[in-house]
C-alpha cells in the first residue's frame, strides 16, 4: 500500500526464465499495477494473463466491494495489457483510458467489443475526486503508444516501462543500479532521444515518487535514478575504465585479453572489466559496453570472418544504437587474420565511434613479440 488511497495490486513472476524471450531474470519479474480509491475508482494497467487470477484477487481485496470506474492502459505490451480482456469481462461497465494508438494496438491482441473508451492526449486530465491524473505522452519509450500519468495530489508519476528494473519485488525490493542499468540498456537503450524528451517533461513536475511497471517504487533514490537516466540516454559513459569483451576459439585469444587487462590495470586506467562472450549473459555484456567509455573487442578469426559470439555481440550493440565510445580491436588468426577487418566493418555505421588504429594482430599463442602492440593499445586508450 502506497497510501490509504493508492494501493499496490501487482504480482511477482517466479516462473519466468527469459524476459521477452531473451533476458535472463534469475530473480524473476514484477508486473506492477495500482488502484486509486477516490470518488471514482481508477486502476492503472493489468498484468501478464498467466497471473490474472492472482491480480484479480489482489484487486478484489483492495476494492472491498467497490467496482472500478476506469482502467488506464499506459502500455500495451502483453506483460501489462494481456489481462485487459479478462478485466473487461469481469467489469464490463469500466471505461478504458488510453490514447489513439493504445486502442489501435490493443485490438491487435483481442476484440474490445463495445467497451467504453476515453481517448486522451498530452496534458489531458482525469479527475477522480481529490486525485487527478494528468497524461504525458512518451512515444517510443519503448513502444509508440506509451504514455505516463502524473497524479497531482500525491505527486506520483506512473512511468510505464521507464525507470524499471529486472527482479521480482519479494527478491529485489530496492532499487539496484546494476539491474536497473541492464534493464535500461536492453529494453529502452536504443531510444535515448525519446528518453531525453520524457526527462525534460519530468523536470517540470514536482515528483515525490515514480511508480514503474517493473521494479520498486522510486522515492529517496530518485535523484540518483534521474542522474543515471540523464547519462544513459545521452550515451554518456558513467563508469571510468576499460571494458574488454573477448570471443576465444581455443583459449589463446582469452589469454591475450587477460594480458591486456593486466597491462591496462598496471598503467592505471580505472577499472578493467573482462567478459567472455562465449559464456557471459549477452545482456550483461551489452550493459558494460554502454557504461564504459573505452571498450576493447578481442576475437579469434573464424571461417574467414570473426567468432560468431563476437559478431552477434556487435549486432546487439548496433541494434541498441551504441555510440560515443573509443574502441580498440584485437584479432587472432594463425594463417589469415580477418577478425579486425570484419569488426571494423560491422562498426562502421555507428555514430561517433573512435576506432583506434592499428588493430593488434596475434597469430596463435601470445608471444613476447606481441607485447609492445598491447602496450601501445593500452597507451592509446589512456590517451
Amino acid at each position: 500500500m502506497l497510501s490509504e488511497s493508492i494501493r499496490y495490486i501487482g504480482v511477482n513472476d517466479h516462473e519466468i526464465d527469459l524476459f521477452e524471450g531473451q533476458y535472463d531474470v534469475p530473480a524473476g519479474m514484477s508486473y506492477n499495477s495500482w488502484v486509486i480509491l477516490d470518488d471514482k475508482v481508477c486502476v492503472t494497467d493489468t498484468v501478464d494473463r498467466a497471473f490474472s487470477e492472482d491480480y484479480l484477487a489482489n484487486l478484489d481485496a483492495a476494492l472491498d466491494g467497490r467496482a472500478p470506474d476506469y482502467l488506464v492502459v499506459h502500455h500495451v505490451e502483453p506483460d501489462h495489457a494481456s489481462s485487459v480482456r479478462i478485466f473487461l469481462d469481469r467489469w464490463p461497465g469500466v471505461t478504458l483510458v488510453g490514447n489513439a494508438k493504445t486502442f489501435q494496438m490493443l485490438e491487435n491482441y483481442f476484440d474490445l467489443g463495445g467497451a467504453t473508451r476515453l481517448t486522451v492526449k498530452e496534458g489531458d486530465t482525469l479527475p477522480l475526486g481529490t486525485h487527478t491524473l494528468r497524461f504525458i505522452t512518451a512515444p517510443m519509450v519503448h513502444w509508440p503508444e506509451v504514455m505516463m500519468s502524473y497524479e497531482e495530489s500525491e505527486k506520483l508519476l506512473f512511468s510505464a516501462d521507464a525507470f524499471g528494473q529486472f527482479g521480482a519485488l519479494d527478491e529485489m525490493p530496492d532499487w539496484d543500479e546494476d539491474e536497473a542499468a541492464r534493464y535500461y540498456f536492453n529494453i529502452v537503450g536504443k531510444y535515448g532521444p525519446q528518453v531525453q524528451a520524457v526527462l525534460k517533461k519530468a523536470a517540470g513536475l514536482d515528483i515525490a515518487a515514480v511508480l514503474p511497471l517493473h521494479g520498486p517504487v522510486l522515492s529517496d533514490e530518485l535523484p540518483r535514478v534521474l542522474a543515471c537516466y540523464g547519462a544513459w540516454s545521452t550515451y554518456t559513459p558513467d563508469l571510468d575504465g576499460v571494458f574488454i569483451a573477448y570471443a576465444s576459439l581455443h583459449g589463446n585469444t582469452a589469454a591475450v585479453a587477460e594480458r591486456l587487462a593486466d597491462i591496462i590495470d598496471r598503467k592505471g586506467c580505472g577499472d578493467v572489466f573482462l567478459a567472455d562472450l562465449n559464456r557471459v549473459d549477452p545482456a550483461e555484456a551489452l550493459t558494460w559496453a554502454f557504461r564504459f567509455g573505452k571498450v576493447v573487442l578481442c576475437a579469434s578469426t573464424y571461417n574467414a570472418g570473426v567468432m560468431p559470439f563476437m559478431e552477434d555481440f556487435i549486432h546487439h550493440l548496433k541494434a541498441k544504437n551504441w555510440q560515443k565510445r573509443t574502441v580498440g580491436l584485437v584479432e587472432n588468426g594463425s594463417w589469415a587474420p580477418m577478425a579486425a577487418k570484419v569488426m571494423r566493418e560491422l562498426l562502421s555505421t555507428q555514430k561517433e565511434l573512435t576506432v583506434l588504429e592499428p588493430a593488434v594482430t596475434v597469430r596463435g599463442a601470445l608471444k613476447t613479440a606481441d607485447l609492445p602492440a598491447l602496450e601501445a593499445l593500452a597507451d592509446a586508450l589512456l590517451a
